[in-house]
């Protein structure tokens, strides 16, 4: 089967978050089951030669957008293994500083950029052989790769796309690329596309919605993320389509893996003990090194770790309102992380506040997110919505045990430790005193050391593997759903 990966960002790349995690292991694990994959993304600035053996293919594409026709020259990476990668070049569009905006807010082109890219992709699976059998879209930027592949009057009757099935996926339904509807002539669509059934979102023009509208199958990144999405409280103004979708059979809610090799205790330079779950005596020596980088003293609490983006979605608030209360829960808290400027304010304060109790550091460093990892004794994800959440699958591998919000991929991947095999502690209601009850309960479940190493485990013995994730891709496939009517 041959598979057309279109996304916006695919780690090593290029990564602003998840999406690009996803992106960047998804077609490893796809080609790891006999499929051929090439995955199309535009190439930036930070995506050098040198480093990613970018040669060019001698392809060079064009769309009018705007009013006037633009190229991109098709470039491809040779030193990312296993897929072939696409890179399209386009001056003016994405040779800038970063990826979707800069702190002061989004690029006020966006629709134009990723408009074009979306053609631009589609134009480079025309032109390079072989062409795909299935085409896999992500997020709200390549939205409308579906609508014009199915739409008669742009790729629906082109003898090389006109069959291929397409599949998009959700990865946060929050954002939805939603733009004024002027903008919608200077991306080569007619008036006619704007409407319920298509990307017409109150009276506005919505990215995202034309994916949904338009592709034969639809999938998100975990079950219960599927199920809550279809619900006006987290459907974010979508859940009547997604419901329409699912009652076609097109809704999918497949969970994200992570990478088994990169991440492994046993093998982790940036831990100062590696350990496996036979050999977790080791692990306390991580805790140490934890508490010394933190400025915390050795004081023989348990650690509480989180690396996180400082947003509101991430639970920040709830963290943050256990206010005095925190030194009375009996733990010691590390925050690796950055976002909104008065969440690192907070942040700051509270550790400036009550300094044997909570370190933060602003910022994100790779080796201190994999020493919170495999030194906290909890992971703390009290997230308001979770699609699917990474941390908490890297926390159960490197033993650590989660406190998470029974929400999403939180709910599918955690199981409470009152369940046989449990591995963490859950709680339902989004404020800090529910919060506060669940990390007591785990200060109290941390006094019995034979307990604990059960847990850790039992954590680091589930399978989280991207091969079980492009098994049930591949069915996805396979077997899509009704087309929409």
């Amino acid at each position: 089967m041959r598979i057309w990966m279109i996304a916006s960002e695919m780690a090593p790349l290029s990564k602003t978050g998840g999406l690009g995690d996803v992106v960047g292991a998804l077609p490893g694990a796809l080609a790891g089951l006999g499929c051929e994959v090439t995955a199309v993304i535009p190439h930036l600035p930070s995506m050098t030669a040198k480093r990613f053996g970018l040669v060019p293919t001698g392809t060079v594409v064009e769309a009018r957008i705007d009013g006037a026709v633009r190229r991109a020259t098709v470039l491809e990476a040779t030193a990312v293994g296993g897929v072939r990668v696409l890179c399209l070049e386009c001056p003016g569009y994405f040779d800038r500083e970063a990826l979707y905006g800069t702190p002061f807010g989004d690029y006020p082109d966006n629709a134009q950029r990723f408009a074009f890219f979306s053609y631009a992709a589609i134009e480079a699976a025309r032109v390079l052989a072989p062409g795909p059998d299935v085409v896999h879209t992500h997020d709200w930027q390549t939205g409308l790769v579906p609508l014009l592949l199915r739409d008669a009057e742009h790729y629906g009757s082109d003898p090389f796309l006109g069959e291929a099935a397409t599949v998009h996926t959700i990865h946060n339904l929050a954002y939805q690329g939603v733009f004024p509807k002027e903008v919608l002539p200077t991306l080569g669509l007619s008036w006619r596309h704007f409407r319920m059934h298509g990307l017409e979102f109150f009276d506005q023009v919505n990215f995202l919605k034309a994916g949904l509208t338009s592709a034969d199958a639809i999938t998100t990144v975990s079950p219960t993320y599927a199920g809550e999405i279809q619900t006006p409280a987290s459907g974010w103004g979508l859940d009547g389509v997604l419901r329409e979708r699912a009652g076609q059979g097109a809704l999918h809610g497949i969970l994200n893996g992570i990478d088994l090799h990169a991440w492994d205790p046993a093998l982790d330079a940036a831990l100062p003990a590696v350990f496996t779950a036979k050999s977790l005596a080791r692990r306390p020596r991580n805790t140490e090194a934890l508490r010394g980088e933190f400025g915390l003293p050795p004081d023989g609490r348990p650690v509480v770790g989180l690396v996180t983006r400082l947003a509101a979605q991430k639970g920040i608030d709830l963290l943050l309102g256990l206010g005095d209360g925190i030194e009375a829960l009996g733990a010691q808290w590390t925050l690796l992380g950055n976002g909104d400027h008065h969440y690192e304010e907070a942040a700051r304060s509270l550790a400036a506040r009550f300094p044997d109790t909570v370190g933060a550091l602003i910022g994100f460093d790779e080796r201190v997110a994999r020493l919170v990892y495999g030194g906290s004794d909890f992971f703390c994800m009290p997230s308001l919505f979770e699609p699917c959440g990474l941390g908490q699958l890297i926390a159960q591998r490197y033993g650590s045990l989660p406190i998470v919000r029974r929400t999403g991929g939180l709910a599918d991947t955690v199981r409470d430790v009152s369940e046989p095999k449990g591995t963490g502690f859950l709680f339902d209601e989004a404020s800090p005193e529910a919060l506060g009850e669940a990390v007591e309960r785990a200060v109290e479940f941390a006094a019995s050391p034979r307990r604990m190493e059960q847990a850790r485990r039992a954590g680091m013995g589930r399978d989280f593997s991207w091969s079980a994730s492009a098994r049930e891709y591949l069915r996805v496939y396979r077997d899509g759903g009704s087309p929409p009517a």
